[in-house]
């Protein structure tokens, strides 16, 4: 009898799990291919973290060959999808959750051999959770490394608001944002500049840090702005509030 294969760690579960060519019947659960959690994790970690396989070997608690392995099964399944135009579904597989937020790759950058660094910012008021993005005049941005905080600061934004926000972080280099409410124009903005977006947060700013790295942070994806203050010269009508979101 083989013997079972032991759990690989993986850190961060699929955005999406289900991907479909043109044409294709989303009915049709049982047809196409399937991508196991590991062989993402795998692509997430050597293909978007950039890390080298030994590396990605220790972070999920296997062996290079193993790793090896999943890398070739894994690009073989993305070159099929493309070329051939099957559907593609991310499920199953061998792997346990990662639960500890000591040197966990959920998001960041890989910038040292063995440390792991990335920026957070958390939209800013009075030590709360600022609840309105486009109207924030202070961020809370946090430098962490390998899982932990090692120093944080309080940034002015200069009267920038809305779009231009999204470009004073990036300028920052913040790879993760933690806010209040936010409109269809600014995660638009966010996405372009590469900075993942954790919306609907309330409570002590520090407090949702210390939960984002443990992954027990309570959000909503589908958050939106809550409130404009129609001041002279902002309207929804100018901003796209209402029908199309606030910015």
């Amino acid at each position: 009898m083989a013997r079972p294969s032991k759990p690989r760690k993986v850190c961060r579960m699929p955005i999406c799990t289900r991907f479909f060519a043109g044409g294709a019947d989303p009915a049709a659960k049982n047809q196409g291919l399937q991508l196991s959690i590991e062989e993402y994790e795998i692509i997430r970690l050597l293909d978007y973290q950039g890390l080298t396989q030994q590396e990605a070997a220790a972070w999920m608690g296997t062996g290079r060959t193993t790793v090896q392995a999943l890398y070739t099964q894994a690009r073989r399944k993305l070159a099929r999808f493309l070329v051939e135009g099957s559907s593609l579904t991310i499920d199953g597989g061998s792997y346990q959750i990662c639960t500890s937020s000591q040197g966990c790759l959920r998001n960041g950058n890989h910038s040292r051999k063995g440390e792991y660094f990335m920026k957070i910012a958390v939209t800013y008021e009075n030590g709360e959770v600022f609840q309105h993005f486009g109207h924030s005049s202070q961020f809370k941005v946090y430098e962490v490394e390998n899982g932990n905080v090692i120093s944080s600061e309080i940034v002015d934004t200069n009267g920038q608001g809305h779009g231009a926000l999204a470009g004073f972080l990036m300028g920052g280099g913040v790879d993760v944002l933690i806010c209040g409410g936010i409109g269809g124009g600014a995660r638009n903005a966010l996405a372009e500049a590469g900075i993942e977006l954790y919306p609907g947060a309330t409570g002590n700013a520090d407090a949702q840090v210390e939960s984002f790295l443990k992954g027990q942070l309570v959000y909503n994806p589908d958050t939106v702005c809550s409130h404009h203050s129609h001041e002279e010269g902002h309207s929804c009508g100018t901003h796209g509030c209402g029908s199309e979101g606030c910015h």
